[in-house]
């Protein structure tokens, strides 16, 4: 195992510690001990800056299932180490903000850094993971983990619904991604990510190249929340919020954005990946930012924000793409902007809005409240939470002097870009990013001023407000500066992280001679996007003060066709009609269930043996028929008829035990002493055992006696039995392999046994025999426990 290996899997492993801890030093906030783990991780994946820097990718395999093909590969270049970093420095970061945010009174700590550690170590395997079946493990747990971290408060029937509705969404897309996966492997015949971009040319040209893509994308697109699968995400919002800062705003939102990023050197160039991704996610632009105006709970804004965000993030990895398509040199160019637009606010959007759910948990905290309708008049009261949403709200709407400014205005590049090179309905790209960005600018205003200018409202309130301890607003600060830095020297990240990550995303176009450099400027002078950008400002500042008289439009949208209602819809269709369906096979009566599963037994091998022509029969070999074994035979027969025919138990249990007696008969005619005591002593105990139950058992019903009902158990049985027998005889004619039994031949000379049996059950499956043993035992004391719990006549009547 490599370190990189080693450090993937530090989180899981050092969770098994966790719950140790949190006993032993109970007055200790457990969140100190696990602080360390995310720490280290960014300090060692900072040290690879270099190497990445130089094209020199690490890759490390751990083997795993090598005759499959599936080895535990890692791959670290770019792409995979800017995901790496977000996801350890926000870590970091947010598990100190959750020190002072969870109360370690209060709150089972050992269960919220477990699983928060679970979810850490899974999102490093799914961006480092070269092999696609160890990502799709990893992205399953990602899932999981998420699951249990937004159930957290499993108390709250809101925090199980948006658990429950996150992870059947999610997961569904998970397993359509496993089937893309399998499609692309089916291709190339390998399960390599870097095997695969070397083998585009073959997955392009091949059949099952467009139905891999859509699978892929719907993965991508369940995860990463686009329309029409975003309504998980503001459900979600029901976890705490140092999960919701986390998980949906820098890391588990984002593995849908890497999952593009990663297959784009595959898929990157064709028209259908492109009008795919593009309009997915500027339609998830659009709709997030407009019902994020309408949301008065601040966490829900921040949950169509995102929503928002990541649609434009989607839309310009959709757009980018077609740099490389067999196109001209300069179009390529200006469409690998996309790429680093997409990159750039990846980033960016981690830092803003990382510290406003950070600022919006204080305001929780402090307040009691997340209600913009009970807010108001926060700004002297809390000066520092307020400067910092300034921050990460105006760089959410895209100003200066803020990070989001600068993605923004690449953001609006990007989109001239590709209505000039790409042409035809990309025309109207700019105009939709410039209208999502209007209603961006609007809810960024909501967020700032609804909360912290007007009038003071403490009536309102359920608690009187201050600032928070200042070890809670570390983290939010430490986020906020990042946000002017990255404004004042965006540089320092672009030759770092953007240009290895762009070199992971375009490396054909790179192979080609066409190298560049990201620099990135605050200024290009008096250009359409500064223009553009000036319109948002001036018509969003219009439509937020003039709020209360076009918001009525929210009103006249179609109850019929919202999401989440038929969501809801169809998860209670699917409940009614699986239930229907359970109730119409699952009546409570073991007949019932003997006829389902026999009859599938006699349809399906009976039809597989006819059609593969399975039966044909050799009699040379046998030996000759004697009468008394005729007899034996009439005997059992009649026996076993008596059974399905006898009205009484008692008469039944007999004919049962007579059938057993006859088949030890046969054990001693053909030379079986051994089989034909085992088959008396296991008859009789087995008939005395019935016996013995007659008396608990209830009285048989009158169905049970009717003639449909017993001709279809002489239906079923003859079958079963024809069928078997059938078998039994065209298998004694076709042996394939040498007969085993000449191995055992030998007992004496191998297990120094003269009794053949007793050395096949004692010596040569010993361990089976062991085993059985074992189970015999647990069911005799599962037996013996449940008569010692038997209650007293005192206890029944209680």
């Amino acid at each position: 195992m490599s370190w990189i290996h080693f450090f993937i899997l530090v989180p899981i492993l050092f969770s098994v510690f966790i719950p140790i801890l949190y006993k032993i030093f109970p007055r200790i906030h457990t969140g100190w001990f696990v602080l360390s783990i995310p720490i280290v991780l960014f300090i060692y994946f900072l040290q690879q800056v270099p190497s990445v820097m130089n094209q020199e990718p690490v890759l490390h395999t751990l083997s795993w299932i090598s005759s499959l093909g599936i080895d535990f590969s890692v791959y670290l270049d770019g792409l995979g180490l800017l995901f790496s970093l977000i996801i350890t420095g926000i870590g970091s970061l947010v598990i100190l903000y959750s020190i002072y945010y969870m109360s370690k009174e209060r709150e089972a700590l050992h269960n919220f850094y477990v699983y928060l550690m679970l979810f850490m170590s899974s999102m490093l395997g799914v961006v480092l993971s070269d092999n696609v079946i160890v990502l799709y493990v990893f992205w399953e747990i990602t899932s999981i983990s998420s699951f249990l971290l937004i159930a957290y408060w499993y108390q709250r029937k809101g925090s199980r619904y948006g658990a429950q509705k996150s992870m059947l969404i999610t997961i569904f897309g998970g397993l359509s991604m496993l089937a893309g996966f399998l499609l692309l492997s089916i291709v190339t015949d390998t399960f390599s990510i870097q095997a695969m971009i070397g083998m585009r040319e073959e997955i392009f040209h091949h059949s099952l190249f467009l139905p891999a893509m859509l699978l892929i994308l719907l993965g991508a697109f369940t995860k990463s929340a686009q329309f029409p699968f975003h309504i998980w995400l503001p459900d979600a919002m029901e976890a705490p919020t140092p999960i919701s800062a986390y998980l949906h705003s820098a890391t588990m939102v984002k593995a849908g954005i890497y999952l593009v990023a990663r297959f784009t050197p595959i898929f990157g160039g064709a028209t259908e990946w492109m009008w795919a991704v593009s309009i997915c996610g500027l339609v998830t632009l659009f709709w997030g930012s407009f019902l994020a105006v309408k949301q008065t709970d601040l966490k829900a804004l921040l949950a169509y924000s995102t929503v928002s965000q990541l649609g434009m993030i989607m839309s310009l990895l959709g757009v980018g793409s077609m740099a490389l398509y067999p196109g001209t040199e300069e179009a390529s160019i200006l469409l690998s902007t996309a790429i680093l637009a997409a990159l750039f606010h990846l980033i960016n959007h981690a830092t803003f809005k990382g510290s406003l759910f950070m600022i919006v948990g204080i305001i929780d905290l402090e307040t009691g409240t997340r209600d913009i309708r009970r807010l108001g008049g926060l700004m002297s009261i809390m000066p520092i939470s307020f400067t910092i949403t300034v921050i990460g709200g105006l760089s959410m709407a895209g100003l200066p002097p803020f990070n989001g400014f600068l993605s923004k205005e690449m953001f609006f590049t990007g989109m001239l870009n590709a209505a000039e090179s790409i042409g035809s309905w990309t025309t109207l790209f700019p105009y939709v990013a410039w209208l999502a960005s209007v209603f961006t600018f609007v809810y960024s205003l909501i967020i700032i001023l609804k909360t912290f200018a007007g009038s003071y409202q403490p009536e309102k309130l359920d608690k009187k407000p201050a600032e928070p301890p200042v070890g809670m607003l570390i983290p939010p600060i430490i986020l906020a500066s990042f946000v002017v830095v990255f404004f004042f020297f965006p540089n320092t990240l672009s030759y770092t992280v953007l240009e290895p990550a762009m070199q992971s995303i375009l490396p054909f176009l790179l192979n080609t001679g066409e190298q560049f450099h990201v620099h990135i400027t605050a200024f290009h002078g008096w250009n359409m996007e500064l223009l553009m950008t000036i319109g948002v400002v001036l018509f969003g500042t219009i439509l937020f003060f003039t709020l209360k008289k076009w918001s009525a439009i929210y009103d006249h949208l179609p109850e019929k066709l919202n999401i989440n209602d038929l969501y809801n819809a169809g998860l209670s269709g699917m409940e009614k009609f699986s239930s229907k369906i359970i109730d119409l096979h699952m009546t409570g009566y073991v007949r019932d269930y003997l006829v389902y599963l026999f009859t599938f037994v006699i349809v399906l091998i009976g039809s597989s043996a006819l059609h593969f022509q399975v039966f044909s029969f050799h009699f040379q070999g046998n030996g000759p028929i004697e009468i008394y074994e005729i007899v034996l035979v009439v005997v059992m027969v009649l026996a076993a008829l008596y059974v399905i025919l006898s009205t009484s138990r008692v008469m039944a249990v007999i004919a049962v035990g007579a059938v057993g007696y006859m088949l030890s008969l046969f054990f001693v005619i053909l030379r079986a002493p051994d089989l034909a005591l085992t088959q008396l002593v296991v008859e009789t105990i087995t008939t005395t055992l019935f016996a013995l139950c007659l008396i608990y058992l209830p009285k048989l019903k009158k169905e049970i006696s009717r003639v449909r009902v017993k001709v279809t158990n002489l239906l079923i049985a003859i079958g079963v039995g024809l069928i078997f027998t059938l078998i039994g005889l065209s298998v004694q004619g076709h042996r394939l392999l040498p007969p085993i039994s000449h191995y055992f031949e030998d007992a004496y000379e191998l297990a120094g046994a003269k009794n053949m049996v007793n050395a096949i059950l004692v010596d040569f499956r010993g361990y089976d025999t062991m085993f059985e043993v074992i189970v015999l035992l647990i069911a005799g004391l599962g037996v013996f426990t449940l008569i010692k719990l038997r209650p007293t006549s005192r206890e029944e009547k209680e």
